[in-house]
């Protein structure tokens, strides 16, 4: 028995196994536009309407039955857990899929969209079901960063715990001043996130993966309400410079290099995926879009949560059998420009691989969103490039000192087998074996 290396002369060399049924593939991706919080398009939108626009189009796109999902899970981080729950439940209703589908959320703080992805694909491996739908939401409008109720004064006896309690805003500044990432290079990285979201939205790449949205927009002096459709991110400020951002004052810490232009945005979206077997896939002549490959959540110091992607992100390509240089395209979470600048230059990525699109510093971070949304982003990215585009990667820092990654592979990447197993040969090992 022998694992084959591929030879389709793409961008990476990857010993792959040539049946590949039972891999899990996402079959449609899309996301709301991405909207500022309590001034942008969604600042009078119901959380419940943002989630079924995603799961409604996600039917219409791929054209499976409501009833085929076997489960539906949603990040979100802000949002109270039980009237989030139910809020995803009445989403599904809005959206017409029927009372015998499940739902349940899932919050792994900033990268809880990406981790309701890794646990609709273990679902599936696991054999739960053959089709779920992922995603996430928030709405930083209605529920906005902030600590409910007293602190245990026993975080005073441990170091870690009090660094949970920080402001990101600080974790960032600690980052900076431990890594030594200066202002002018935060402003650097974070002028160039705008000046690629804006040439990606006034080229429309973004319009595959962005569900138009019918919905209300209150003046907020008259009242008055006023139908519109939200169909675009609302946040990117084309002509963005580093001597503009280099204006603005640091809001976290006097002297510091953290500002409100060198920041993610506070932000209002949703974002969902649907992912299947490859076999289910096959047989009902859906498209595959990407390939899940690994997923990996690391644990890394709160002071400094920030550098979470430099320890997940290796992690998770070793997982998938890889190496650095084999992803092509990374979509990195920009909660500030210190720590993903810091985690870019630690792992040697070279920045045209990152965020080519633009990243949370233009488009904005919805906290429990941002996985799903990156996802959708990468895979559409990746489709452009086609064969120039193999492998990508999700990744993201997480409050109180995690980080988060996932591998994915671009649809489509079927090696010819070149040896065809016999059935007698095969019987008692695993599908994956392959007889030379």
């Amino acid at each position: 028995m022998e694992a084959h290396p591929t030879s389709v002369g793409d961008s990476a060399a990857y010993e792959r196994r040539n049946l590949s049924c039972d891999d899990v593939v996402i079959v449609s991706a899309c996301r709301t536009a991405l909207c500022k919080a309590k001034r942008g398009g969604f600042k009078d939108t119901p959380v419940d309407d943002l989630i079924a626009a995603v799961l409604k189009d996600t039917i219409r796109r791929t054209g499976v039955e409501p009833e085929a999902v076997g489960d539906v899970c949603f990040g979100s981080v802000m949002g109270p857990s039980s009237q989030r729950a139910n809020e995803c439940r009445i989403a599904m209703f809005l959206a017409g899929f029927p009372n015998s589908v499940p739902v349940h959320t899932v919050n792994r703080q900033c990268s809880s969209g990406l981790q309701a992805i890794a646990e609709v694909a273990a679902s599936i491996r696991a054999g739960y079901y053959t089709i779920g739908i992922a995603g996430g939401v928030e709405s930083m409008t209605t529920n906005p960063m902030a600590w409910e109720g007293a602190i245990n004064p026993r975080v005073a006896e441990n170091q870690c715990a009090q660094d949970c309690l920080l402001p990101m805003g600080i974790t960032s500044e600690n980052v900076a001043a431990q890594y030594g990432v200066s202002r002018e290079t935060q402003d650097k990285f974070a002028a160039r996130s705008h000046a690629l979201a804006a040439a990606a939205q006034a080229a429309g790449r973004f319009k595959d993966e962005i569900v138009p949205v019918q919905t209300v927009l209150k003046d907020p002096k008259t009242g008055e309400e006023r139908r519109v459709v939200i169909d675009a991110d609302d946040g990117i400020r084309p002509g963005t410079t580093p001597a503009s951002l280099g204006q603005l004052r640091p809001v976290f810490k006097k002297g510091g290099s953290t500002t409100a232009g060198n920041s993610s945005q506070v932000t209002d979206g949703a974002a969902a995926v649907m992912l299947m077997t490859r076999q289910e896939a096959a047989k009902r002549g859906l498209p595959i879009l990407g390939i899940f490959r690994s997923f990996a959540a690391v644990g890394v110091p709160p002071a400094v949560m920030g550098i979470g992607p430099a320890v997940a992100i290796p992690a998770a390509v070793e997982m998938a059998g890889l190496t650095l240089d084999d992803i092509d395209v990374y979509e990195i979470n920009e909660a500030f420009a210190s720590q993903a600048t810091y985690s870019v230059d630690k792992l040697g990525i070279d920045l045209d691989k990152v965020n080519p699109n633009g990243g949370a510093i233009a488009l904005g971070h919805p906290l429990g969103c941002t996985g799903a949304r990156q996802t959708a982003t990468l895979l559409y990215e990746m489709q452009r490039r086609g064969k120039a585009a193999r492998f990508g990667v999700v990744s993201m820092c997480i409050g109180s000192g995690m980080g988060a990654a996932a591998v994915f592979e671009r649809g489509g990447e079927i090696d010819a087998a070149p040896r065809r197993p016999v059935g007698s040969q095969l019987t008692g090992l695993s599908r994956d074996a392959m007889v030379s």
